[in-house]
């Protein structure tokens, strides 16, 4: 991801020690980083990284209203004169501020286990792989008993049209024919089975990915931290105590923006009164973009700004694929002849030892590799079977919605010679 993304910029004034004054300019967050550029001279006087801020606070006192305080590096700096609000400065701030300390225990923990085999990096890599498999079949199940909510509810049309047919047939009989009363009897013993179970499988469905964000509705000053969870069926926005704001099924979603990797908007329109849309903003949101892209695919747009993220992000993937398998090859010969240097040199540099014993990967993480293999195969398996079994099911409401369209042609015709 770049670094020099720019996530949001706000007007505001800094107070400049050296000078004893405030200057005016814009605040700006990037994904790593606050910097403060002054409006009349374009200088930059803030820069600094986000791991190194201490603290971050609201304050006032009687000089200084409104204000927001950084602490960085036992500096403290001062923004006054926040727009939209200083509120809204805040939740942003802290929300990046704290995701990127997380962030950075987590790029210890990686450098720290980097220095070990590169075994553990194909590891991580196919981890990845088997989540992201994972995630496309909840959807894929998903979709699949939509299909068998479809079929549910065409089996019931066959059965009213079963029953329509009965008492047309009533209707075209003259007065005098004997069994009139068994057709009239027969609507009333078909109706107690009209199927009223389309389940609720809200509370039954998992969660693909949930994420901390920051939410913004209707006005750029109503910005508080919540949650985004996706589902297969949709998405909820809820706040921090996990109360839902929001539920947008799949169906209403009818657009949803990517301004930056960071930020996006997702709407729902009506006619005759104003649309329901939210802004949501968030550290993680890369994450869950890769998945609403999969799941609302003719609903996504890329601003201009995401352009550059989704460039970036399809790009690499030819050559990080190869290098994925390079690397594998290697290591796999590592593990079959664990006595021979790989690429076949013999050197005494320490470096060339080093790199040796990097290349080569343990029993322990071979045996780890093959068990996520395996779930990767019956995953993929599982899933060929499921779309195999929704191909048939789409075969099978094809001609059920044929059949139920001609059938009512046909009811219609007999309708209109009646009147």
């Amino acid at each position: 991801m770049n670094e020099d993304i720019r996530i949001h910029s706000w007007p505001c004034s800094y107070y400049l020690d050296t000078n004893k004054q405030w200057v005016s300019g814009r605040l700006s967050l990037t994904p790593v980083a606050i910097k403060f550029t002054a409006d009349k001279t374009g200088e930059v006087l803030v820069n600094f990284h986000l791991s190194s801020i201490s603290e971050i606070k609201k304050e006032s006192s009687n000089l200084i209203f409104s204000s927001l305080t950084i602490l960085e590096k036992n500096t403290k700096h001062w923004f006054s004169s926040l727009q939209p609000s200083r509120n809204a400065v805040f939740n942003i701030l802290e929300h990046f501020w704290r995701e990127q300390l997380l962030s950075s225990e987590g790029t210890g923990a990686e450098a720290a286990a980097l220095h070990t085999t590169k075994g553990k990096e194909l590891t991580g890599l196919l981890t990845g792989s088997q989540k992201r498999l994972e995630d496309t079949a909840k959807v894929l199940h998903y979709q699949g008993e939509q299909f068998d909510n479809i079929m549910r509810g065409l089996n019931k049309i066959e059965g009213d049209m079963d029953v329509a047919d009965r008492l047309l047939t009533e209707l075209e009989s003259p007065s005098w024919w004997p069994f009139s009363s068994k057709l009239w009897k027969a609507p009333l013993e078909t109706k107690p089975k009209e199927t009223a179970t389309v389940s609720d499988l809200k509370n039954q469905e998992g969660i693909i990915i949930r994420i901390p964000v920051i939410i913004t509705h209707r006005t750029d000053s109503n910005v508080k931290p919540g949650k985004l969870t996706l589902f297969a069926s949709g998405l909820e926005i809820s706040d921090c105590n996990s109360q839902v704001i929001h539920r947008f099924e799949s169906k209403d979603v009818d657009d949803i923006k990517v301004h930056t990797p960071y930020e996006i908007s997702v709407r729902q329109r009506f006619i005759g009164k104003p649309d329901t849309s939210y802004r949501l903003l968030s550290a993680k949101m890369p994450e869950a973009i890769s998945v609403l892209e999969m799941q609302f695919s003719k609903k996504i747009q890329f601003l201009e700004d995401a352009l550059g993220f989704v460039g970036a992000r399809k790009s690499p993937q030819v050559d990080f694929g190869t290098s994925i398998w390079q690397a594998a090859t290697g290591l796999l010969g590592g593990v079959v002849q664990p006595s021979s240097p790989v690429g076949g040199r013999e050197g005494t540099d320490s470096d060339q030892v080093q790199l040796q014993k990097h290349e080569k990967i343990s029993q322990e993480e071979a045996k780890e590799l093959k068990q996520i293999l395996k779930k990767l195969k019956s995953l993929a398996l599982e899933t060929e079977a499921e779309l195999e079994r929704q191909d048939e099911a789409l075969d099978s409401i094809t001609t059920s919605v044929d059949r139920a369209t001609l059938n009512i042609d046909k009811q219609n015709r007999r309708i209109k010679k009646l009147t």
